[in-house]
């Protein structure tokens, strides 16, 4: 089982298993954009310094530059290296932002509620005529990510097959890796396996999965849906395009005594045959890319039989965040999800259309995805060194803590939510197909 690490930018790298100290340089191969700071174009960490020192000393944050006293009250912002943090800032962004976290430059006693903060304010951070500019630094999304059969490969890779042993670290023993349900909040003495499969079965339900049904999954995961519909009685196909996941998810069916209910193909969905009763994809359509989300609409409706029904489960994001950062590189996709984009409700109901499908129910609940990434992420600290003796160096650790936070942070600030949502065909459209 191999651990994929950027070399570059964008590009693989082979495992790097030596912890990381900060003041040395043990990380210039594995993360060469981390191991130092960059060089920024001349005047913009200036601006940065006074952009950002502004900004967040008018939050309700409790802020410390180098040896300044702390000052303010709220999460805290302790930055260790001032000018290497500006200079990050000032060459890259909030994608520096990030890289100056996994470098140890600045720390903070509340992680998420610091992000939470963050982005309640986010239109606010920049002066609003310094927003018109953002089309002249922010970077574009490199065309390596854009979802091609080869580059949905090579980004599903990057993330779902570093390896099953650190999913199971932090995510329960059900190994769903999305948004679970919970019946009340604080959900801290409530199971989290129960949650997961109050989602399950909420969106079994959605598509009317029962006794010989035929079941299309679009996105496996490590098999949990799957076997859930199969326990029902269903005949399920499911496609993945991550060989780790497919190879655990196997054996979890066979294990459970349902191999001949699953099918667990290694598939791109653009290659999908036949027709099913029901399909149900969670949390896939944010990896397929706003340039192939028609290609993924037209799948779906083209792999439900008349009267069919389509249960998605899907992140979203307000629509005019969504267009301002469709086509920008940020740091969870130069890190975490390469080639990923979360749509906008509107630009779901869109596509939707487009092929011929409408939207019949939707709920959100970002609430919940709020308490599970809270849960996900106490685990990942909790298990710390078991996550170090895995493989994992103090970069790719802080980097997971900040991943887990500002994800957590999104859905506390209302900036992301996530729907379950029923699509079946537009009758007035399918007439004739």
């Amino acid at each position: 089982m191999t651990l994929s690490l950027p070399r570059t930018a964008d590009e693989p790298a082979k495992r790097h298993a030596a912890a990381v100290h900060f003041d040395a340089d043990p990380r210039a191969h594995a993360w060469p954009d981390v191991a130092r700071p960059p060089a920024a174009p001349f005047g913009h960490a200036a601006v940065a310094r006074r952009l950002v020192r502004r900004a967040v000393t008018a939050l309700p944050l409790r802020c410390r530059f180098g040896a300044e006293p702390a000052r303010g009250i709220g999460p805290s912002l302790t930055v260790h290296d001032p000018d290497a943090f500006f200079r990050r800032i000032g060459a890259h962004g909030l994608i520096g932002f990030g890289e100056s976290y996994m470098a140890g430059e600045w720390d903070s006693d509340d992680l998420t509620g610091l992000l939470t903060v963050l982005a309640l304010h986010v239109d606010d951070l920049v002066p609003a005529p310094l927003r018109r500019l953002r089309g002249a630094w922010v970077q574009r999304r490199p065309e390596a990510q854009l979802n091609s059969r080869s580059g949905a490969r090579e980004n599903i890779h990057r993330h779902y097959d570093l390896s099953n042993e650190l999913f199971a670290l932090f995510l329960d023993e059900t190994l769903s890796y999305s948004s679970a349900v919970f019946t009340s909040f604080p959900a801290r003495h409530e199971s989290l396996p129960a949650a997961q499969h109050r989602k399950i079965d909420r969106l079994l339900d959605l598509a009317c999965v029962g006794p010989g049904k035929r079941v299309l999954e679009i996105g496996t995961g490590w098999g949990e849906l799957a076997l859930r519909a199969a326990e029902r009685g269903a005949h399920v196909t499911t496609v993945t395009l991550s060989a780790e996941q497919q190879h655990l998810a196997r054996r979890r069916i066979a294990a459970a005594g349902l191999a001949g209910r699953v099918d667990v193909e290694l598939r791109d969905y653009r290659d999908l045959e036949g027709r099913y009763d029901a399909v149900v994809s969670v949390e896939m359509i944010e990896a397929v890319g706003r340039d192939f989300w028609p290609t993924y609409f037209a799948a779906l409706r083209d792999a439900v039989v008349p009267g069919g029904r389509i249960a998605l489960q899907s992140i979203t994001m307000g629509h005019e965040r969504m267009l301002r950062t469709a086509r920008t590189h940020t740091w969870i996709s130069k890190y975490v999800f390469p080639g990923g984009l979360i749509p906008s409700r509107e630009a779901i109901e869109a596509h939707a259309a487009g092929a011929g499908l409408r939207i019949v129910s939707d709920q959100g609940y970002g609430d919940h995805y709020a308490q599970t990434l809270c849960l996900w992420r106490e685990r990942f600290a909790e298990r710390a060194e078991a996550v170090a003796a895995l493989g994992f160096d103090a970069t790719f650790r802080r980097m997971w803590e900040f991943y887990l936070a500002y994800s957590e942070a999104g859905f506390r600030a209302r900036y992301l939510d996530v729907r379950q949502l029923l699509l079946t065909e537009d009758v007035a459209l399918g007439a004739g197909r």
